[in-house]
Order: C-alpha cells, then sequence, then structure tokens
C-alpha cells in the first residue's frame, strides 16, 4: 500500500469518526431541549404566574456592545456539561488527528504541499475549519456549533472523495512557486473563520427570531391561552392565569422544536463573536487578495486580469467589507448583519464548488 492509498484510508477513517462526533453532538442539542422543557416547567410549578411571564422573556435580550475574551454566559437556560458534549469534543479531536494524517501523507505522496487541485483543497480547507473550530473553542465555549462544523466538513470531504479526487499529478509551471503555500494556505485558513462566522450568524437569526417572540408573548395583557398552546400536562390547573400570545410567538415559547436556543447565548452575543470571527477572516482574505495579484504579476505578468477565479474573489472581499463596514459606521446591528455574514459565505462556497469547477480560466485547476 503506497502512501496515497494509506491517505485515501486515514480520510475515510477521519469520516468516520466525524460522524460519530456529529451524533454525539446531535445527542447534546436534544438533551439541551429537554433541559429546558424541564426547566420551564420546574419554574411554573415553583413559583406562580409572575415566573410563568419573566421564564417565557428572560435571559440574552439585552444588547451587549462589548464582550470579553471569553463568551458571556448569558443564556436564559443555565446548561452544565453532558457526556454526550465532552465525547463528541473528544471524538473532533480525534478525527481532527487522523485527517492531518491524511493531508500529510497526501503531500508526502505528491512530493509537495496538499493543496494543489480541488480534492487536496478540500481535503485542506476542511481540516483548517476544524482546526479554527478548536482553537477557538480554548477561547469561548462554542461547542454547541459541533454538530454544524462536523456536519459541513462531512458533506465536503464526501463531496470531495466522490466527486473532486483525482490521482497525484506533477504541478503545472504556473502554479510551481513558493506563493503557492502562501496564497492557497491563507485563503484557506480565511475560509476556516469565515465558516465559523456563518454559523454563529445562523444560529443568530434563530435566536433573534425566538427572542423577538417571547419579547411580544411577555408584553400582551392578560387574556386567554390559545388551544392546545401549552403541552399537556406541563402545567397544574390553575397556576397560571391565561394570556393572549399572538400565534408566533405561541408557538416559540411553547412548541418550538428548537427549544435549544435557551441554553445558546443571545442574538446580541453571537452576533458580536461573529463579527470578531468574521474580521480575521476578513483580514486573512485581503492578504489573499493581495498575494494573488503579486503572483499573477509573476506567473501570467499583470496584476489584475479579471479572470473569473480574480473577480470573485474580489466579490467575497467587497461582501466582507461592506458587512464590516455597514456593522461598525451604518449601525447595521441584528438579523441584517447576519445575512450580509451569510450572503459571504454563500458566495465563498460557490467560488469554491461552482467557480472552480464550471468556469474556465487561467485559474483553472481543479485537476478535473
Amino acid at each position: 500500500m503506497n502512501l496515497n492509498e494509506l491517505s485515501i484510508l486515514s480520510l475515510y477513517s477521519a469520516m468516520a469518526v466525524y460522524a460519530l462526533a456529529f451524533i454525539a453532538f446531535s445527542f447534546d442539542l436534544a438533551k439541551r431541549s429537554a433541559a429546558v422543557s424541564q426547566a420551564q416547567g420546574d419554574a411554573l410549578r415553583s413559583a406562580g404566574p409572575e415566573s410563568a411571564r419573566s421564564a417565557g422573556g428572560a435571559g440574552g435580550t439585552a444588547t451587549l456592545t462589548r464582550i470579553s475574551a471569553r463568551i458571556v454566559n448569558d443564556a436564559s437556560t443555565p446548561y452544565g456539561r453532558s457526556p454526550s458534549l465532552r465525547v463528541g469534543v473528544s471524538l473532533t479531536v480525534l478525527a481532527w488527528l487522523i485527517h492531518l494524517v491524511a493531508d500529510v501523507l497526501r503531500g508526502l505522496a505528491a512530493g509537495r504541499v496538499p493543496w494543489a487541485n480541488m480534492y487536496e483543497f478540500a481535503m485542506t480547507g476542511t481540516l483548517l475549519i476544524v482546526t479554527v473550530f478548536l482553537i477557538v473553542l480554548t477561547r469561548a465555549d462554542l461547542r454547541f456549533l459541533g454538530t454544524f462544523v462536523t456536519g459541513m466538513v462531512l458533506v465536503l470531504l464526501g463531496i470531495a472523495a466522490l466527486r473532486f479526487y483525482v490521482e497525484v499529478a506533477p504541478l503545472p509551471p504556473a502554479l510551481q512557486s513558493a506563493w503557492l503555500v502562501i496564497h492557497v494556505f491563507v485563503a484557506s485558513l480565511g475560509t476556516g473563520f469565515f465558516a465559523l462566522g456563518f454559523a454563529l450568524s445562523a444560529v443568530q437569526l434563530l435566536q433573534f427570531r425566538r427572542e423577538a417572540a417571547l419579547g411580544a408573548a411577555s408584553s400582551v395583557p392578560a387574556g386567554s391561552v390559545p388551544a392546545g398552546s401549552v403541552p399537556a400536562g406541563s402545567v397544574p390547573a390553575g397556576s397560571v392565569p391565561a394570556v393572549t400570545v399572538p400565534d408566533g410567538a405561541t408557538a416559540l415559547a411553547w412548541k418550538n422544536p428548537l427549544r435549544f436556543l435557551a441554553t445558546l447565548p443571545s442574538a446580541a452575543t453571537l452576533e458580536n463573536l461573529a463579527y470578531r470571527v468574521n474580521i480575521i477572516g476578513f483580514i486573512l482574505w485581503t492578504f489573499t487578495l493581495m498575494a494573488g495579484s503579486i503572483w499573477a504579476e509573476k506567473a501570467w505578468g499583470r496584476y489584475w486580469g479579471w479572470d473569473t477565479k480574480e473577480v470573485w474573489t474580489f466579490i467575497i472581499w467587497t461582501i466582507y467589507a461592506g458587512y464590516i463596514h455597514a456593522r461598525a459606521t451604518r449601525g447595521w446591528r441584528g438579523s441584517r448583519s447576519a445575512w450580509l455574514a451569510i450572503v459571504g459565505f454563500s458566495a465563498v462556497m460557490f467560488n469554491f464548488g461552482i467557480v472552480n469547477v464550471f468556469f474556465k480560466g487561467l485559474h483553472a485547476y481543479s485537476g478535473l
């Protein structure tokens, strides 16, 4: 068995462990939902009417303009560590180590850095996404994103292994440069930060919708609870006065399938974290754009040529520049900034999965 075959075996082994980590993180989300239901029931039974209103709208609605290096614990429902969460993180670390071995073996088999075609870029890029996630975990408790990170890595590696795989081949002349190491690695690292920022922004939108609905529910006058809005057996008869709640708020407050959101940081905290992560990604992407121009001048004799890949790299830079500018100077906070971050990462994925494969140009090095 040669080095490339060992790399493939290691990659599939890493995917199997990532799948187990995904299952463990999914179990944790289920436990979070159960913990929220239990906490709501206990609060309603023990403290009566006033707690019913405060439990629905408590926690996480105040806007935070600054946060410490470690994540603020402002979840409306406290949640302790669970065995499934610890197992998920441990399995992710193990999968990362096996993934690293697969990447290094591919590089040794090729006799160069392992990111010269789509298959290798996907392998290295997903490795860096997980690397960024694990590093950020040492500064902020973002383990609740484990399901998203491991799930996305599994999907990308599966597509790479099934659709993008190519045998080891020599580098084209234009890629035989030290800029291949610098330019592509920094782009991959920036993508890792953008991926984490995308995940935080997506959760922020869900949390913002939940907080808005619960705020509306807690502000309405006493009336009658719509039939079927309170789970059977969760509140003793006569313990809570009837409350008229808008339909959307009722669905979220009492029958929301995403109850685990109550154990996560507030939308404001998630937004601040996403902003910090995306700024790092933007700095790296700025360097990517500059390094690519320098490399293009050395390889093709011009800094800019309106090649499809160059254009989309600039479009991504423009979207994130707009996101940072709008949030910092125009007051674009809340859902608008989150949508900008999501559009930016969607452009990154389009650049990787569509432009590289279906658009021809000087950057057509997919190997397919």
